[in-house]
């Protein structure tokens, strides 16, 4: 199932990873899906000043370093930038699977590149620029029960989304 959220800035797209970080309980793996420039790094920060793993500030795009980490009490979360990734043995240095862990939250741009990890995602979101400022967020979990919230799975769709969509942005179906 997917759902679909209009953005109209900067700050509402953080406003919205902050909220959605209730929802992404860790272990996940997140595929983020846009073109350059579409606001992945945005959404992460709210991710992460969610999480209380970086301030918005401190949340940079890990396009020439590759991975970022930020921690927190609760969860180790990686931003993973594949873009300038080619071929399965350049992504086997990077030790990705290492970083998999009950608390681990891996945040992977251009994961899509590789078919394992379209396989093995929990979670896809879509960033679509459709305006100067306006974002189209889709995101798709692999099952209902993908997605879990303070700690008790839930279906996110069915009861967590409206909450989202009410307290911070209008939804659109």
């Amino acid at each position: 199932m997917t759902r679909e959220i209009t953005t109209h800035s900067a700050e509402e797209t953080v406003a919205f990873g902050r909220t959605l970080a209730e929802a992404l309980a860790p272990p996940k793996i997140v595929l983020l899906r846009g073109d350059l420039g579409a606001g992945k790094t945005t959404l992460v920060k709210g991710i992460a000043a969610g999480f209380q793993a970086a301030a918005e500030e401190d949340v940079t795009s890990p396009t020439f370093t590759l991975v970022h980490e930020y921690r927190s009490p609760n969860v180790n979360l990686y931003h993973i930038d594949l873009y300038r990734v080619d071929t399965p043995r350049e992504l086997e240095t990077l030790g990705i699977d290492d970083l998999i862990a009950e608390n681990s939250l891996l945040l992977i741009e251009w994961g899509e590149k590789f078919p394992r990890f379209e396989r093995n995602c929990d979670v896809q979101i879509v960033i679509e620029r459709v305006g100067e400022n306006d974002r189209r967020i889709r995101i798709a979990s692999r099952c209902m029960e993908s997605l879990s919230l303070t700690g008790k799975r839930t279906y996110f769709f069915r009861e967590f989304w409206p909450d989202i969509a009410t307290h911070v942005l209008h939804r659109h179906p």
